[in-house]
């Protein structure tokens, strides 16, 4: 194990030293001695260590082996107290934080450790869908949405419009800057994605112009003003589409002799039937814009089907009918391996680390995507990462190994912590005889 494990601006060591030059430059403008970039490292550091709580975190900040560790890994020279940090980034514009995606983004393309990751025709596939990060029907501040119920109570909530590369072979997933849900994006689901997949995309087209993409989302994005953004945009989609929603459509599809029928079959005896057709009018009203209609099923050898349709700006033939229908599917990606990760291997997704009164709430949720973004990093490009999640045989094994030996010993480095997991230091044991 005495070889160079990798590149290393894709280690735990590079990637944070670039949040702390990202960091480093997002103006402090807060009277207090300890800098704002501590603030923000500090926030990666309760996330990429999976502290439970942020007042165990405040509790373990306060001993003199963890503030060593916390100065070694993460280069805090002073955590701040809990109150303080809740207090500080309350009132920091999240916007700040959008330029460490694309920091982060930039060392990975640079490091190629995007190699393989494109899926057709050098596209890659950029999965959207929404999912809330907070709920309570007490707390709350001017920017929660809120859901009145019939007997007079209120929810107040936050959510966020998440993007994230995904691909089918792969099991890393790759968010970028997600999109907060504002209360003025409207009540219904419906209009709060809309409106807010409108500033992501754009945000996203400025901040990478040349990065070629294939929007995959579900059924609610198959309309025409959010295609002819797309357009605009020059990214590709594939949506999903609903015959209760698209009924023209469907019946188009069915009443044209062009359109093209297909089935095979697997060794196991699955068979997948397609049907297709391209240059569909996407509905009455808009009948201008012309989509290509797949539709997919799947009978399983037990007799189960499984039924999918989508548009695409993708022309479909023969050569590409399983190609657009995984790459399709693989927006589930987005909640099995994103807000599922979250959720349930280590990162308290769901758990309120604080509210505050103006941007707690969203600050900490980019900090927790963040610290999620960096792990995925590791787990693709870093070895030393990977042979320690191998010994440790599961993500949250060895989130309670890293911070078992974070609690208890003195780290010189990343590199020795992730050795001290499948390269333990031998215990010899000799006998007394005096």
């Amino acid at each position: 194990m005495s070889a160079p494990f990798g590149r290393q601006s894709l280690s735990a060591a590079g990637l944070l030293r670039t949040a702390r030059s990202v960091f480093g430059k997002i103006p402090d403008e807060a009277a207090s001695d300890i800098p704002l970039v501590d603030h923000l490292m500090s926030g990666l550091a309760l996330f990429g260590l999976k502290y439970p709580s942020l007042l165990q975190f405040d509790q373990d900040r306060k001993d003199a082996t963890k503030r060593a560790n916390l100065r070694t890994l993460y280069g805090i020279e002073r955590a701040p107290s809990d109150t303080w940090f809740r207090q500080r980034l309350d009132v920091m514009d999240p916007k700040h934080l959008r330029p460490l995606y694309k920091a982060l983004l930039a060392a990975l393309q640079r490091g190629k450790g995007l190699e393989g990751f494109a899926y057709l025709h050098g596209h890659y596939l950029l999965s959207l869908d929404g999912t809330g990060y907070f709920s309570s029907q007490s707390i709350h501040c001017q920017h929660c949405a809120e859901k009145h119920h019939r007997d007079g109570t209120i929810t107040y909530y936050h959510q966020a419009l998440a993007a994230v590369l995904v691909h089918p072979d792969q099991r890393e997933v790759f968010p970028l800057a997600p999109e907060p849900i504002m209360r003025a994006d409207g009540a219904k689901k419906n209009d709060c994605e809309r409106n807010a997949s409108k500033r992501l995309l754009s945000d996203v087209r400025r901040e990478h112009p040349h990065l070629k993409l294939i929007v995959i989302e579900d059924a609610l994005a198959s309309n025409a003003p959010h295609i002819r953004h797309l357009q605009a945009l020059n990214m590709r989609f594939i949506l999903g589409a609903k015959e209760s929603d698209h009924g023209f459509l469907f019946d188009w599809v069915a009443n044209t002799p062009t359109t093209i029928v297909r089935e095979y079959k697997d060794e196991d005896g699955t068979r997948h039937r397609f049907r297709s057709l391209n240059g569909a009018p996407l509905n009455e009203s808009n009948f201008d814009l012309e989509v290509n209609f797949l539709e997919y099923w799947e009978h399983a050898p037990d007799g189960k089907v499984t039924h999918f349709s989508w548009v695409t700006d993708i022309p479909i033939d023969d050569t590409n009918l399983m190609t657009l229908m995984r790459g399709a599917r693989a927006r589930w990606k987005i909640e099995n391996e994103t807000f599922n990760t979250l959720k349930n291997q280590g990162y308290h997704f769901e758990h309120n680390f604080g509210h505050g009164d103006q941007h707690l709430s969203t600050v900490l949720m980019h900090l927790m995507m963040l610290a999620f973004l960096i792990d995925q990093i590791q787990q693709r490009c870093c070895r030393l990462f990977q042979t320690a999640m191998t010994a440790a045989q599961s993500k949250i094994r060895l989130w309670d190994q890293l911070r078992h030996r974070f609690n208890l010993c003195l780290i010189p480095n990343w590199e020795a912590l992730y050795r001290s997991i499948f390269d333990p230091p031998k215990l010899v044991l000799t006998w007394d005889t005096s």
